[in-house]
């Protein structure tokens, strides 16, 4: 026999940010849902959401999602404060209903970042991301057929740095200064820490930082908000081989100009 809370579902108070676009005033605004299933992701508890609006003659919420298997980052929502919601380790998409309360209150909004602005209600602007990746997430390879696996060695500690690195989604809303500088550092480590991306690792590490401070991202005073939050960990580790490789970098191009 199910229980009450199987068969009726969870009842929720939802205050979402609805801004009906870039350049018009947002607001939260309050609605009840019912009937939510603890197994339902979160992403599918705003779907119940908008097909409860659509059934009124109701604009529906938008927010954006892609892959809902925790890879994109797309699903970018900061839930009760906290970007991605409460659950550590876990994209907005791969958060269930479960870890919420029946009868709670539930505040969703957009990422908070100057150089993501919201374009509406949920959805914001991250092309920010995709300039700074243009700037220097790329490595000169020669093209054609596909290298033996075994061509370049590359140490199993060095090749899972990598991968964590490469893990990176892209996040910037947990910083009180809106500093991209664990995705930038993500991103970095991830090429300048393979044989394949030592080549371009100077230039690299120049031009995205370069671009990171030209999109008016805020400076990083290592309060570890960012790692704290992070949907895949990224540990702050990054950060300072980031800098490390940026004074490199630097000095490098400074001597380079005056021989």
């Amino acid at each position: 026999m199910s229980s009450p809370e199987q068969s009726t579902g969870m009842k929720l108070t939802l205050r979402v940010w609805r801004q009906p676009g870039a350049k018009e005033a947002g607001r939260l605004v309050e609605y009840k849902l019912d009937h939510v299933s603890p197994d339902s992701s979160f992403l599918e508890m705003m779907d119940l959401l908008n097909e409860q609006l659509i059934a009124k003659g109701e604009a529906p919420v938008e927010f954006d999602h892609d892959c809902r298997e925790g890879i994109c980052g797309m699903c970018s929502m900061t839930i009760n404060g906290v970007p991605h919601g409460p659950e550590r380790g876990t994209t907005t998409c791969q958060l269930h209903m479960r870890h919420f309360k029946d009868g709670e209150t539930i505040t969703i909004e957009p990422w908070r970042a100057r150089s993501f602005p919201v374009v509406r209600d949920l959805v914001v602007d991250r092309s920010a991301f995709d300039r700074i990746i243009q700037a220097g997430g790329f490595i000169s390879a020669r093209t054609g057929s596909a290298p033996d696996a075994n061509e370049i060695a590359v140490p199993k500690q060095v090749a899972d740095y990598a991968m964590d690195a490469a893990a990176c989604i892209g996040c910037v809303a947990a910083c009180k200064n809106g500093s991209a500088m664990l995705f930038v550092a993500a991103k970095a480590s991830h090429l300048n820490s393979l044989p394949q991306g030592k080549p371009e690792k100077d230039r690299r590490v120049l031009a995205m930082v370069r671009t990171m401070d030209s999109e008016g991202f805020g400076n990083c005073t290592n309060y570890a908000e960012c790692s704290a939050v992070c949907p895949k960990e990224i540990k702050l580790d990054h950060i300072a081989h980031l800098n490390r490789d940026y004074l490199v970098a630097t000095v490098k191009n400074y001597f380079s100009k005056v021989e």
